[in-house]
């Protein structure tokens, strides 16, 4: 029977290519500074720097000035994108729809996520959805990272929920899925073309809404 449902947020919820795509873009344009490269070469120079999420900006931020030459402060360019990047948050497609259908079966609702407590949590609002969640862990103000299995247990213990009755769902198969599966919860891979597939056992997801039918084949 499953009675909880934990969620990534990166990669899993929010759809951080296409947001931060957009925010480069705008980006770009408040800054005239970067205008000796052209729009299209620094977006791709900062995803490569940014390795999915796991460099933080204040490094792609340093690298880029350095490379370019860019008579500015990082520090700049670095609370531009802590402030404004919420308002580019995208989600995947039935996101809305998806954290409905979950709440009105009356499955309680998590996020565990890396990354720092007040971005984690603007970017939420951003896409409408902190009102959601039962509870809320972010690595930063927990002391705990996944893939560390007490973060999980720490989320299970909040929401009052046994590994076996909670999905864990998220994109990155190690430091999610698999490290899900091995708290005892059941893993769901959210596919995407930037991880290889998970070795552990689990549900692939192709489409958010297909998580409310699991958990209604399994109450």
């Amino acid at each position: 029977m499953i009675r909880g449902v934990l969620f990534d947020l990166d990669g899993t919820l929010l759809d951080r290519e296409l947001s931060l795509r957009d925010f480069l873009d705008r980006q770009y344009e408040r800054f005239p500074v970067m205008h000796n490269v052209s729009k299209p070469r620094f977006v791709e120079r900062f995803l490569q720097l940014d390795e999915n999420g796991y460099v933080w900006k204040d490094k792609v931020y340093a690298s880029l000035i350095e490379q370019f030459g860019w008579p500015c402060d990082p520090a700049e360019l670095l609370n531009d994108y802590l402030y404004t990047f919420r308002d580019h948050c995208v989600g995947f497609p039935y996101l809305t729809e998806m954290l409905d259908e979950l709440k009105g079966m009356g499955v309680k609702l998590g996020i565990v996520s890396n990354g720092f407590d007040a971005f984690q949590r603007s970017n939420l609002s951003g896409l409408g959805i902190t009102d959601d969640f039962d509870a809320i862990l972010v690595s930063e103000s927990e002391g705990l990272r996944k893939p560390d299995p007490a973060i999980f247990m720490r989320a299970l213990q909040r929401l009052n929920l046994a590994p076996e009755e909670t999905m864990f769902v998220g994109d990155h198969p190690v430091n999610d899925v698999e490290a899900g599966v091995r708290a005892g919860l059941l893993g769901v891979w959210k596919k995407n073309a930037v991880y290889a597939m998970p070795e552990c056992s689990c549900l692939i997801l192709d489409d958010l809404m297909q998580i409310p039918a699991w958990a209604r084949a399994r109450r």
